[in-house]
């Protein structure tokens, strides 16, 4: 920590930055005197809030004396001055009882937790469905559909079951297809789509003995399937909360014809972050592979048009099985203890529910771990 950044001036930057967080208005020094009553005068605090500017936490517009937040300044409020909340008792039974209405219907609790981090933190949010930590393999059920049409069920860990038909050359009776389904399930069992790919590359190089054509085919389709459904999980990313974000000052045009410009740039934007999730994707995979909370402000973003926008991402689900993330996207001017006691909370209850879900676990209450 800096030597100039004395207790009187933390408290000042908490003060500023907790007032833009709430009035999205340039914070000045008369202004915090006189409504925190602080014992200390204006030039006082003026003196302090230049300092905090030339340490980089401040700013100013340069058509207001007031001050406003950096990135820098959101950090360092994030790291250590911000109060560790958490949600109501009341709030977390009301989010708790929406879920368990819908128990058991998975596709509802990521609808759900969507809205719910959307109104809850009054910003857009983002879900991605839970998915196997690696894909694995289980096994292969081959059904005739026609003389010469098979149906293939492929079943993964974690649930997961995928449909697909294929033709054949020749017509194969029920018991082929069983035998040749039970060699397939043995042979492919607890492969992941790197260990189908290599039992390929091996068979490739010296057949195996109990592979004819027909398996080679039927190893070829579910290695397709497999990679298939890994791209979509990377790139499927569920979103809510539009109108909740779009709500915020930033987002409103002011009389000025360049903050209009601004405002409609920045709702643009926003407009094709959540539509094509360009600039989250990459996140995903660092929320996937941390613990806790992950906060992203601003300029911390390594792609442009995210420059404007904090996120806090945690994920949640059952480790060694699923998992998925979650979480809440806005200005950087959000109201970040907020935002991450509800991403916090609502992830819990996700891993909760998955576990019950998938892996019959049981784990203490929620209530209280905001």
């Amino acid at each position: 920590m800096a030597p100039n950044l004395t207790e009187r001036r933390l408290f000042i930057l908490k003060l500023v930055v907790q007032e833009f967080i709430e009035t999205a208005t340039p914070v000045a020094s008369e202004m915090l005197v006189r409504k925190f009553g602080l014992g200390f005068s204006s030039a006082t605090v003026r003196n302090d809030l230049a300092a905090l500017e030339e340490l980089g936490y401040l700013t100013h517009l340069h058509t207001s004396a007031g001050r406003v937040p950096t990135d820098a300044g959101y950090r360092f409020f994030v790291e250590n001055l911000m109060d560790r909340t958490s949600l109501s008792l009341a709030e977390q039974r009301m989010i708790r009882h929406q879920f368990y209405q819908v128990r058991g219907e998975l596709d509802q609790w990521i609808q759900l937790a969507g809205a719910v981090l959307a109104r809850t933190a009054q910003n857009a949010s983002l879900v991605t469905p839970p998915r196997a930590e690696q894909l694995r393999f289980k096994n292969l059920e081959l059904i005739s559909i026609h003389e010469t049409m098979v149906l293939a069920v492929l079943v993964f860990h974690g649930g997961i079951i995928k449909q697909q038909t294929f033709g054949l050359d020749a017509a194969r009776t029920p018991d082929d297809l069983r035998r040749c389904a039970g060699r397939m399930s043995d042979a492919l069992a607890d492969l992941t789509v790197s260990g189908v790919e290599e039992l390929l590359a091996q068979d490739a190089l010296r057949p195996l003995p109990t592979f004819g054509e027909f398996e080679r085919a039927v190893i070829a389709l579910v290695t397709h399937a497999m990679q298939a459904f890994e791209e979509q999980a990377r790139e499927h990313i569920y979103s809510d909360g539009l109108l909740e974000m779009l709500s915020q000052p930033e987002f409103i045009p002011a009389l000025a014809r360049d903050d209009a410009e601004r405002a409609v740039e920045r709702l643009r934007r926003a407009l094709d972050i959540l539509k094509s999730g360009r600039g989250l994707g990459q996140l995903i995979p660092q929320a996937l592979a941390s613990e806790g909370v992950q906060v992203i402000i601003g300029g911390e973003h390594s792609e442009d048009e995210m420059r404007e926008y904090s996120v806090v991402l945690a994920r949640y689900g059952v480790g060694g099985a699923v998992t998925g993330v979650l979480g809440v996207i806005g200005p950087t001017r959000m109201a970040y203890p907020r935002s991450i006691s509800t991403v916090r909370y609502i992830s819990s209850l996700m891993s909760n529910l998955l576990a019950e879900l998938y892996a019959g676990e049981s784990r203490p209450p929620l209530e209280g771990n905001g």
